[in-house]
Formats: C-alpha cells, structure tokens, sequence
C-alpha cells in the first residue's frame, strides 16, 4: 500500500493502474466474445452468470460500467428470443436490475446505453415478453434519481403522441399496471414503483392528474390489491406525489374521484361507531364487518396518513376531509397503532383535524413561507421526534411490550 509515497512509488502505482485497466479491458473483449449470439450455449450461460456474480459488490459494479463494449453486448443479449439460451438472457436482465440499484454507475451506464431507459421501458410493457417484471424493476431502480426520470418521459413520449389514436406511454404504462393478466408470463408489480418515481416529476403529474384521462380513478382499486406490497406501495406513493399538487385537491376528494375513501379504507378496522359517528363517514367506511383488517405494512399506513396530510394543506382541503369522519378514523387507529412512526403522522394529522384555523394569509400551507430561524427550530424538533423514536424503538427490543401492542407510547 503506497502512502504519500515519491516520484518512483507512485509511477510504480499508476503503471500498475494502467496494466490492471488494460487486463479489464482484455478480460472484457473475451466476455463480450462469450456473450454473443454465436457463442454455445452453454459457454454463454456461464459467462453471463459470471457477470451476474460482479454485481454483487461496489467493485465489480464499477468495473462492469467501466467497460462499454461488455455493457452493449449485455443490452444485445436482453433483446435475445427468449427460447434462445434463456439462462443466460435472465441472467443478463438480473445484471441490469443490479447495475440500476447503484445510483453512483448510472452516468456511466447511460453515457454506454443512452437509450437503455426507452429499452427498459417498451419490454416491461411488451404484454408477451418473459422478463417484462425484470425491465419494470430495472426501471424503477434507475428513476429514483430524478436526471433518468426526466429523460425517460423525454424519450417516450409519456406527455404526448403524435399518433392521436395511440395511448401516450405514461397511460399506457397504466393501463399494463391496471389489467389483469396483462402479461401472463411476468409480475408487474415493479411498474407501481416506477410510476410513483416518475410522479416526483411535474410533467408526469399533470398527465396523472388530468381529469379528461381518469388515470387517478383507475389506479385507486390497487390501493387494496392483496398480492403486492410492492404495487400498494408505488401507488400509494404515486397519489401522494400527486397530492403536492394543492389546485387539484377539490377535485380528487370530490365525487368524480372520492380519493378520501380510498385512502381511510385500509387504515380502518372492525372497530364499532355510535349512529351519530356512522352518519359522519363515507358510505363505504360505514358498518365493516368484524373480520375487516387494516394494512399490514406499517410504511405504507404512514405513507397514507401523509397523503391525507396534504389534502389538509389549502382551508377547502381542511373543510373536505374533516366533514367525512376522518378523525373518527384516525382515532381508533391510533390506539390500534403499534409503530412509533406511524403513530407520530398519526397524531400530526388529528392535530390538524382537532386544532384551530391558520390565521388570514396562512390557510395554504404548502405556500406558506417559513421565516429561516423558525425553519431551524422545526427541524430541530424533527430531529428530537426522530431520536425519541429511535430511543423508544430500542427500548421495545430490549423489553418485551404487551401482547396486543396497544396502549399510548
């Protein structure tokens, strides 16, 4: 190991460097011999499992990026019929979903494949094709960073279509989400999470959000769906990105969309209400039956109490959500609640429901301009929030709680 070492120690160190990159760059070529169409089979299932192997450390990942030739033979191999050596071509869609995970290789893997996201994109909507749930999830790996968002909805026409009878593709990418069987040879799960990155967005926004399209209305069964946390999650995500838009609030708890019910459903539970407290709820809350279970996932409850948390932020919102029994809701959930998190956005959101009104000027809170001293002080408080929950979270493992887990913290 060199440190801070001469003249002589480190060109010894930046030739051996340059030896090593050329070895790479050799063991590279082979690889990419291996890898193509006419390579045998088996010779080429092996070499593409060997690749899949480096993907398991931050190394192998950053040397694989670094080699642009093996990176497009990879892509040529994902494009391969799937009777034609299907070990090796799963492999090679594992090594890209590995590769997207890394958010430090995505400007190397993009400058190599600048189309990959459009790639990605028409095979997990391909309705036949077997690795469609690899290229879903592959996606959603690569558009948590905002810079491949943005050119995937760029590149694929996710705003519009020149061809006016052609659904754009962020409809479309809803509409594989939405029908069953789909694709009857792939999961699409991954496609929920993939929407809600690209609803971080603006663009991706307004298309969700334009009533004309009603692609909001079709999302919202998936709230409830039993067979994926994973689709509860992106579309759970996805609503409240959209929720940060406040112009559209009316309208989403409106009777056109009645996001409101959707969203109250899985944090209710069998709990009884007086007649008085019935006649407060939505239609669909009211009377459920005793076998009637809540969310099972503790991050997406919370992530549903922080949606309705936007709802809240504009004084029509506020007037909206507390006519429908909300609190009622909120309430028993509360002493059902077992997870600290959760239990904090819960008790924020009854603080709202309970308390007074923002004075004149201040009924938008997502508009309201925070005075930099007070914005210290809040997120110092945040930080105490976080470290008593961290605490109590210790505390709970080291100690047995009791066995139905109710009660306050």
């Amino acid at each position: 190991m060199w440190l801070g070492g001469g003249s002589c120690g480190g060109g010894y160190l930046e030739v051996s460097r340059m030896e090593s990159r050329l070895q790479a760059a050799d063991v590279a070529q082979e690889f990419v011999t291996f890898l193509s169409q006419s390579t045998l089979p088996d010779v080429q299932a092996e070499a593409a499992h060997y690749i899949l192997g480096l993907t398991g450390s931050e190394t192998g990942r950053s040397l694989l990026v670094s080699q642009k030739g093996l990176l497009q033979a990879l892509a040529r191999l994902l494009e391969a019929p799937p009777a034609a050596a299907a070990g090796a071509v799963a492999d090679a869609w594992r090594t890209l979903v590995n590769l997207c995970a890394e958010p430090s290789v995505h400007g190397a893997l993009l400058a190599a494949l600048p189309g990959l996201p459009a790639q990605l994109l028409g095979r997990a909507l391909a309705p036949s094709w077997p690795w469609a749930g690899e290229a879903a999830a592959a996606l959603s790996n690569l558009t948590r960073e905002a810079g491949p968002g943005r050119q995937l909805l760029e590149e694929s026409g996710f705003e519009a279509t020149s061809d006016a009878a052609q659904e754009p593709s962020l409809a479309r990418l809803v509409t594989a989400l939405t029908t069953p069987g789909y694709n009857p040879h792939a999961p699409l799960h991954y496609l929920a999470s993939l929407l809600s990155n690209l609803s971080q967005l603006p663009a991706a926004r307004a298309v969700l959000l334009d009533p004309d399209r009603c692609l909001i209305q079709r999302l919202l069964p998936l709230i409830h769906c039993p067979d994926s946390a994973v689709r509860r999650m992106g579309v759970v995500g996805t609503l409240r990105n959209c929720c940060f838009e406040h112009r559209s609030h009316e309208w989403l708890l409106g009777p056109q969309v009645e996001l409101l019910t959707f969203l109250l459903l899985p944090l209710a539970g069998p709990e009884e209400f007086s007649e008085d407290e019935i006649d407060r709820l939505p239609v669909d809350l009211q009377y459920l039956p005793p076998e009637k279970e809540r969310e099972p996932d503790a991050d997406i409850r919370k992530m549903l109490i922080e949606t309705i948390m936007l709802l809240t932020a504009t004084a029509p919102g506020r007037k909206l959500v507390k006519d429908q029994g909300t609190y009622l809701v909120l309430r028993e959930l509360y002493t059902w609640e077992h997870d600290p998190n959760v239990r904090l956005a819960c008790e924020k959101l009854i603080q709202v429901l309970i308390g007074d009104e923002p004075e004149a000027g201040m009924e938008n809170l997502l508009e309201v301009n925070v005075p930099p001293d007070v914005e210290e002080k809040l997120q110092q408080l945040d930080q105490q929030e976080q470290q008593q929950l961290q605490q109590e979270q210790e505390e709970a493992v080291q100690s047995p709680s009791s066995p139905d887990g109710l009660g306050p913290s």
